[in-house]
């Protein structure tokens, strides 16, 4: 917000070099106010060439307390993300170009997602049994969704609602109708 106006928002960063500097600023602050045993690091990112995800730059946390970033599948790590680019009112165009991570930890749950999705699919194809998956983020969904992009003997789609929202990875030819509200009991 805006101190000199309170009724104006902030303008949108209109560069990515505005938004990453808006967002070391405020972790700065986060890290000393929190005092978080961490630092940070800002790196351009070099996407291999099978990278689903593929930000420009990786916002790297390190430390004592990376631990408590990463409790129940890095929550605050993807908390303090989100607020970062909040904070930053980085324009959605911008947004996906900035990650956080933190020892490792999207990397590794990238492939432990496409792993899944794989093993998932495997069988699904020997069963012809739709596979549902446990509930994901948004980010998480589409990880499986992009691994099984090519597999043309399986489908996937997302169903559910809110945090439990999951994907289910069907047999390609399947028919199954898609998942549907749960009924009002009031």
């Amino acid at each position: 917000m805006n101190v000199q106006n309170p009724q104006r928002p902030a303008p949108l960063s209109q560069t990515l070099e505005e938004g990453l500097a808006a967002i070391q600023a405020f972790l700065q602050q986060v890290i000393r106010l929190g005092k978080f045993n961490l630092t940070f690091a800002v790196r351009r990112h070099q996407p291999a060439q099978d990278d689903i995800e593929s930000p420009e730059y990786i916002v790297d946390l390190t430390g004592p307390d990376s631990e408590l970033l990463l409790e129940g599948h890095a929550a605050l790590l993807d908390a303090l993300e989100h607020v970062a680019r909040k904070v930053a009112r980085l324009d959605e165009s911008l947004a996906g170009k900035i990650a956080f991570d933190c020892e490792d930890w999207r990397r590794v749950r990238i492939e432990e997602l496409k792993l899944t999705a794989r093993v998932a699919a495997e069988r699904v194809i020997e069963t012809g049994n739709p596979y549902p998956l446990g509930a994901m983020t948004p980010r998480e969904r589409r990880v499986v969704h992009l691994a099984l992009r090519d597999e043309t003997r399986v489908r996937t789609e997302s169903q559910g609602f809110g945090p439990e929202r999951r994907v289910v990875i069907l047999p390609a030819s399947s028919s199954l109708p898609k998942a549907s509200p749960p009924e009002n009991r009031s």
